[in-house]
């Protein structure tokens, strides 16, 4: 019976005329055409600014080039990349980048949160609490970096002096990452909390009222009304801080240099392609970290568009 049904309304609807498709107006034809000039000037400084160094990137990493042997270049195909994922350097590199990663961008979450709950709600010197708060973002990661750096340094830093510190916190694998964590979460943090306040601004006062009304707490309000609402601005945060975080390199080479087992996969193809000058498999770690931020990007996007669908009413 229902495949009956199924059938039966396939049928009316092929009986049923379609609308004719209008035709484009020459207006909107010259429109659409100076849309494209406008927009080719952008496009193609962006394809030889992108394009053309990922194009060449790929041609590299399909070869056995090292500047050293320079004569000995040759095509090899796959091999560099074989090379590369059957490394366990790459995946502890990975299993780095991930630690630092999960860790500084959930850290950034929670208290891009509450400063953007605090930059929501200020009463008085609103201004002067905006401005305050993204003064770390506005520093160059590398003074940062360095900053750091040198306060938890057991020769001239304040903090080991404050904490009775006898240890060298980059002496160790795991202080090491707290350390680079720390700088991450304080420079970013701002940046996090900007694009929160974003999401906060669109949710409506009158639903915080209503529920209050009924009797709703605090805490129920900001998980039932909240982030219920803010989910597209929180996935869009996460994306762009996850994206940043996984390309991480400054803040590392500056205070370890990938020292004490903290190298991340950007730190290696700096070595590999920099230091050893081995481009054809230092372009095979670049397309390889190229490919892992293109995976993420999908991953985020699919469950940003999901999300939205949902809030919209268009999922079933």
């Amino acid at each position: 019976m229902a495949a009956d049904a199924v059938t039966t309304e396939q049928e009316e609807r092929a009986r049923t005329p379609q609308a004719p498709r209008k035709e484009m107006t020459d207006r909107a034809r010259a429109e659409r055409k100076t849309a494209w000039l406008l927009c080719a000037p952008a496009v193609i400084v962006m394809l030889l600014v992108t394009g053309y160094p990922i194009v060449y990137a790929i041609v590299l990493s399909l070869q056995k080039y090292d500047l050293r042997f320079p004569d000995d270049k040759e095509f090899v195909g796959l091999q560099n990349y074989v090379d590369v994922l059957s490394s366990s350097v790459w995946w502890s590199d990975i299993f780095n980048t991930l630690v630092i990663t999960v860790a500084s961008v959930a850290l950034e979450l929670v208290l891009g949160m509450l400063i953007a709950l605090v930059m929501h709600r200020a009463i008085f010197a609103r201004g002067a609490v905006r401005t305050s708060v993204l003064i770390p973002y506005g520093i160059v990661t590398v003074v940062a970096s360095f900053g750091f750096l040198y306060a938890f340094s057991t020769t001239s830093g304040f903090i080991p002096e404050w904490f009775n510190l006898t240890e060298d916190p980059f002496a160790s694998r795991w202080d090491s990452f707290g350390v680079i964590i720390l700088t991450e979460v304080w420079k970013t943090t701002p940046f996090m909390a900007l694009l929160l306040l974003a999401g906060l601004a669109l949710v409506p006062d009158e639903l915080h009222e209503a529920a209050k009304v009924d009797g709703a707490s605090a805490w129920q309000r900001f998980w039932r009304i909240t982030v219920p609402l803010m989910k597209p601005a929180i996935l869009v945060a996460l994306l762009f801080r996850t994206l940043d975080a996984f390309r991480i390199f400054d803040t590392v080479f500056i205070q370890t240099r990938g020292a004490n087992d903290t190298e991340t996969v950007s730190i290696l193809g700096y070595n590999v392609l920099i230091n050893r000058v081995n481009l054809g498999l230092g372009s095979a770690v670049s397309i390889l970290i190229f490919i892992c931020v293109i995976i993420i990007a999908v991953l985020f996007t699919k469950g940003f568009g999901a999300t939205t669908a949902q809030q919209r009413g268009e999922a079933t």
